[in-house]
């Protein structure tokens, strides 16, 4: 694609990016969201409301995505409207999914005891039981 071949939006987009240092895949990322947003609502990117954004981020939603799947998108869709578009209430309005937090790992004394049973030696003995 040739440099005048751009739209003049996307190119802004981008040159928004480059100068906040954002890496190219986190760029690629950025710009996918705002096009499939804009090919799912059927509206160009610089028309988009915010209950386009809406609708499209119910729709990933309901496709099955996992929240920090939805996240990655909402927040590029969010860095579009409040710097490129410069609409800083974008983020009033664009929420982001909430992640379940997950317990941790916890082991049992019987599996406590056979790892420290396994170990090799005094020295992964010891270096185990502070680690558990």
């Amino acid at each position: 694609m040739t440099e005048e071949a751009i739209n003049p939006l996307r190119r802004r987009m981008i040159e928004d990016m480059t100068v906040r240092n954002l890496d190219a895949g986190t760029q690629r990322g950025y710009v996918r969201a705002v096009r499939s947003c804009s090919r799912y609502s059927g509206r160009r990117p610089e028309q988009l409301t915010f209950e386009d954004v809406r609708r499209f981020q119910l729709h990933l939603t309901q496709r099955g995505l996992a929240p920090a799947s939805v996240n990655s998108v909402m927040v590029g869709l969010r860095f579009f409207f409040r710097v490129t578009l410069k609409r800083p209430e974008a983020l009033d309005y664009i929420p982001m999914a909430r992640e379940p937090q997950r317990l941790p790992v916890v082991m049992t004394p019987e599996e406590v005891a056979s790892l420290l049973e396994a170990a090799t030696g005094l020295k992964w003995r010891t270096a185990l039981s502070v680690a558990v």
